[in-house]
């Protein structure tokens, strides 16, 4: 019986690693506005949206359904461009213990940059499926969230 699990995925980008990783460290507000998944963000708890002690509410569409979450930062590692979020809150809490969202943003030796999103979880029981509608969900956001900042720069003089 297999309760805990991961599941990761990577998406190259053609936005710069440093802009992509900015968005997520610094304007993670600024998501709602570029993803078409991704309906309201609100802050839940706290002043500031990027303390780790702030809760933010998300509204999301996944395989059809809307889905609402709560997120806080666990850790964010700005030299290695990598953020952990822990996940909770209504439809996480009834089938997940643990649920946290793991996002590295990685430049590679061959000049490419690439986004690996990792889903780490441990179910409540044996019946609850794995989360593989949020690698799908976190895949066209990275996609909507590139191609954002990437006629961004074009825009910018």
């Amino acid at each position: 019986m297999v309760l805990a699990g991961k599941l990761s995925t990577e998406i190259g980008i053609k936005a710069s690693s440093d802009k992509f990783f900015k968005l997520f460290a610094s304007n993670i507000h600024e998501v709602q506005n570029i993803c078409e998944s991704v309906h309201e963000t609100k802050l839940h708890q706290g002043d500031e949206w990027h303390h780790s002690d702030s809760v933010k509410h998300w509204t999301h569409v996944r395989d059809g359904k809307v889905y609402t979450c709560h997120e806080s930062f666990e850790e964010i590692d700005e030299k290695n461009k990598k953020i952990v979020h822990k996940i909770f809150g209504e439809e996480i809490d009834e089938q997940y213990k643990v649920f946290k969202l793991i996002i590295e943003v990685i430049d590679k030796a061959d000049g490419t940059t690439s986004v690996k999103w990792t889903v780490e979880y441990e179910k409540i029981n044996e019946d609850i499926e794995p989360p593989n509608s949020w690698m799908e969900y976190l895949s066209k956001c990275t996609r909507d969230i590139d191609a954002h900042l990437v006629k961004q720069a074009k825009v910018a003089p």
